[in-house]
């Protein structure tokens, strides 16, 4: 305080000696021109002496000005040493007071955890009246569930009812069965250290895909790749086709639909934007039963089309336009675009759309990312639907964070099902016996509590294989995803050089290859713009997909990409003379 009142002081002498230089100089300058008026009269002595006393008072003041000048420079020079020290030392506290808040934080998220997988361990005074059942307040007063867990075994009487003893059995109990020829690791992630803020402070608003960004904020995937990752589970899907109930089917859907986000929960980074043409396939036949191709049939908007058939009686295929926004603070990206998923032998034909990605703390602290929003499954064949609500994350919330609850209905509108659980984790369903209106909720409306069974695991995560921390936080098959592969179609995502360069640490050749497919790919869109305003002339078509085509669906009357078939077929005969040369 003292030296501020100091330097104040100074400033003011500074001031007031600078509205005295104004002002004498002022006078100075009047004299002097007075001085010129009145060459060789006799006033001219007494005129001199007025001009050197006023040139004098200007001197003083000068010097005045100077030394206060000194003053200054010299107080703020003898405090600045401390004044950095002191600087140094609330950048360490507040460094340390940012620490504690994220262990403060973590703590906070383990106990929550530890209270959900154990609440009667936690709280010993927790009663019920009915000790075989759990109550959940309805879906439409409060996104969390409350569960009263109980200690009794269920009744034999309650088991019944037509529900299997085994749809919710995973026989999958490995991500790694039959995979032992393909690769475990990846090159570790080089430690390249680059300011985000630098390049994404003037795309406030913009559209990342028209970014152009270094790979330093990429993963050695393309997006194409990412969407075959939906894929992890697929054992879901092959125990689901088993099912006689399309209820249980539906439970079984839902979880696969929400365990497509729990690779996404350390990975921050941003896949490659896939050049128009560029493909991906994935041939699982042996171990899994299925085959999958991809293909980026528009670029702006950029979208991509997705095929999957599965010798295990189901056929999945989608058709994904990405809107990804910066917003300052975070980049959300928004997918539009629906999923369909058809059993060969029931013929249920479900429907449902992904909810949004959150990136936060785009501009300071840690990036992590959050998926919030609600999906609607719906069974066009039976109008049995599933409402799944993903809360998003709040560091004051009670809530378990990433928490998933929903409720499955039939036709009829009755609910038959309670699901549970973390999009980053696992889900559980509990099949509802019972329910009736509950005590009074928010906002004056009344809760309707479901009396259920025990829950019961549908999906759990796989763990992350070791090192995966230095390997992008790749899982198990993301891990196999850009293997080299022989006879696969030119255009495919894992002959990029760019992603490849990367994967193999050399970014800077990466970033240089990456230059050079934009450059080409712009310049290809330049040439598609001219061939389109000709073809609209002409009455003609315009850029065409190789493996996918728009048509009208059927069921839902959306028009969409959908395979036209032909790509197994050419990869068996290897005649890719078809393909464009995009890399």
């Amino acid at each position: 305080q003292g030296v501020l009142k100091s330097l104040a002081s100074k400033l003011d002498d500074l001031s007031t000696c600078n509205e005295l230089i104004g002002k004498h100089g002022a006078a100075l300058q009047r004299s002097l021109s007075e001085l010129e008026d009145l060459r060789g009269s006799a006033d001219s002595t007494d005129r001199v002496k007025s001009v050197n006393e006023r040139a004098t008072l200007f001197r003083i003041t000068s010097n005045a000005m100077i030394n206060a000048c000194r003053d200054f420079l010299d107080v703020a020079d003898s405090n600045s040493r401390r004044w950095q020290k002191a600087l140094q030392y609330e950048r360490e506290q507040r460094h340390h007071l940012e620490e504690t808040i994220e262990q403060l934080a973590k703590q906070h998220n383990s106990l929550e955890r530890a209270w959900r997988e154990n609440p009667s361990s936690m709280i010993e005074d927790t009663h019920d009246e009915n000790d075989e059942a759990e109550f959940f307040d309805a879906m439409e007063d409060s996104p969390a569930f409350i569960t009263v867990t109980t200690s009794g075994e269920i009744q034999h009487n309650m088991m019944s009812g037509g529900v299997s003893n085994d749809w919710t059995h995973n026989e999958n109990v490995s991500p790694n069965c039959n995979c032992s020829t393909r690769r475990s690791r990846i090159p570790d992630k080089p430690n390249y250290s680059l300011n985000l803020w630098s390049i994404m402070k003037n795309c406030i608003g913009k559209d990342l895909s028209k970014i152009p960004m270094p790979v330093n904020f990429n993963e050695p995937l393309s997006m194409l790749q990412r969407l075959t990752e939906d894929l992890e589970y697929s054992e879901l899907l092959d125990r689901a086709a088993r099912c006689d109930s399309s209820l249980e089917q539906m439970c079984l859907v839902a979880a696969f639909s929400v365990s497509s986000y729990s690779t996404t929960v350390h990975r921050t980074a941003k896949p490659f934007n896939p050049l128009l043409g560029e493909t991906y396939e994935l041939d699982r036949l042996e171990e899994y039963g299925y085959r999958s191709i991809c293909e980026q049939v528009s670029h702006h908007p950029p979208a991509a089309a997705h095929h999957v058939t599965s010798q295990r009686g189901w056929t999945l295929w989608q058709h994904i336009t990405i809107d990804s926004k910066f917003r300052g603070k975070y980049i959300s990206v928004v997918p539009f675009g629906n999923i369909h998923l058809q059993f060969h032998s029931s013929g249920n034909h479900y429907v449902w759309s992904k909810v949004t990605s959150t990136v936060h703390n785009i501009i300071v602290g840690k990036l992590w990312i959050d998926q919030s929003g609600d999906i609607d499954i719906v069974n066009t064949r039976t109008k049995d639907t599933c409402h799944l609500k993903f809360s998003p994350y709040s560091y004051f919330s009670r809530e378990v964070p990433r928490k998933v609850t929903g409720v499955i209905e039939n036709r009829e509108g009755t609910a038959s099902y309670i699901l549970s659980g973390t999009w980053d984790d696992k889900m559980e369903s509990a099949k509802i016996v019972d329910s009736s209106q509950g005590c009074g909720g928010s906002e004056g409306k009344q809760k309707t509590v479901y009396q259920t069974r025990q829950p019961k695991l549908l999906w759990k995560k796989y763990p992350l294989p070791d090192n995966a921390e230095n390997m992008h936080f790749f899982s198990s098959l993301a891990l196999t995803l850009n293997e080299p592969e022989e006879g696969v179609a030119p255009t495919d995502s894992r002959l990029r050089p760019d992603q490849r360069l990367m994967e193999a640490g050399l970014w800077e050749e990466a970033n240089s290859q990456k230059q050079r497919l934009e450059e080409s790919q712009r310049l290809e869109r330049k040439r598609r713009e001219a061939q389109a305003t000709q073809a609209l002339e002409e009455d003609l078509e315009g850029y065409n997909p190789l493996w996918f085509e728009k048509r009208t669906d059927e069921t839902t009357r959306e028009s969409t990409y959908m395979y036209r078939g032909g790509y197994w077929e050419t990869k068996d005969r290897q005649d890719w003379s078809q393909c464009p040369q995009i890399f």
